[in-house]
């Protein structure tokens, strides 16, 4: 299998990407189970490329219920390094207003359903997540957006994502509580995605497209799907444009990503010590470790 080293994890309202030629799908066992959907695997100017639609192509799968060890495996075992991440989030800031892009650079983790690491079962690893977004990404990300010269879109450097459980939408009293602690976004779906790719060594970087003000804010309604969906379709032609120019900066030059050595110094259980059975699991994650 051939090595794919650039992956777009697409949120609600992307499904597809659009642009990628050559295209193939694949679908890929995981011990973790079976990916969302299967990937789409293509080129964008000439950059080999890994698409999967988190929700899966109909948008079938609650946040809860996305397979995240699966996806994340999955795009291991392709072969990505660096692994740009799309998702609908509502604004807990003024300044953050609907249709606006956020790159994240903290999250504060609410849910509680979700399995959050890959190991276990005779392997422990705990790895450094004080800092869960690649800089280096976020910088190609952000450099990429001033490429585009996009008229109608804003874009927003650095703040905190919260990651509530869902499918619900926040109660004021939540959503007034997240505003003291200051975060500038919530959404449902990029925790445990983020954890995960660090255990993975995959460079992760977050691109926010802002739906909503949640339900704080006095001078519009409460969020409802249907608004969120809205103006989230408007986004979305704005985030693809974004994402294609990244693409394109990426093949040209990768960045050097400190998450690409993530397990070397978090390895607790030496592999050679880990169950076969645990340690095969692993093996895309701990390849260069065998």
């Amino acid at each position: 299998m051939e090595k794919i080293r650039f992956g777009i994890m697409g949120g609600s309202g992307l499904y597809k990407m659009d642009g990628l030629q050559d295209l193939r799908e694949v679908r890929i066992d995981t011990p973790f189970g079976a990916p969302s959907d299967a990937i789409a695997i293509g080129t964008l100017d000439g950059v080999d490329v890994a698409f999967l639609a988190r929700h899966g192509r109909t948008h079938s799968f609650l946040p809860t219920e996305i397979p995240f060890r699966a996806n994340i495996w999955a795009m291991k075992k392709l072969g990505v390094d660096y692994l740009l991440s799309v998702s609908a989030v509502g604004s807990l800031k003024e300044e953050l207003a609907p249709r606006h892009m956020v790159l994240p650079d903290q999250y504060i983790d609410m849910t509680k359903r979700r399995i959050g690491t890959f190991f276990g079962e005779g392997a422990v690893a705990h790895i450094g997540f004080s800092h869960p977004v690649c800089g280096a990404l976020s910088d190609t990300v952000a450099q990429a957006f001033a490429d585009c010269n996009l008229p109608d879109a804003t874009l927003h450097r650095g703040g905190t994502y919260i990651c509530m459980e869902g499918p619900a939408f926040s109660t004021y009293a939540e959503s007034q509580l997240y505003r003291s602690w200051g975060a500038s976004v919530i959404g449902m779906t990029n925790m445990p995605e983020a954890r995960l790719a660090r255990e993975a060594e995959i460079a992760y970087a977050s691109l926010a497209l802002v739906t909503d003000f949640d339900c704080w804010h006095p001078g519009h309604d409460a969020v409802t799907a249907e608004m969120a969906i809205a103006n989230l379709m408007h986004n979305a032609v704005n985030a693809q444009t974004v994402l294609r120019a990244c693409i394109k900066r990426l093949g040209a030059n990768p960045p050097s990503s400190a998450a690409h050595d993530a397990l070397a110094k978090s390895l607790v259980t030496p592999p050679s010590a880990m169950p076969a059975a645990t340690r095969e699991n692993l093996a895309p994650l701990l390849a260069k470790y065998l």
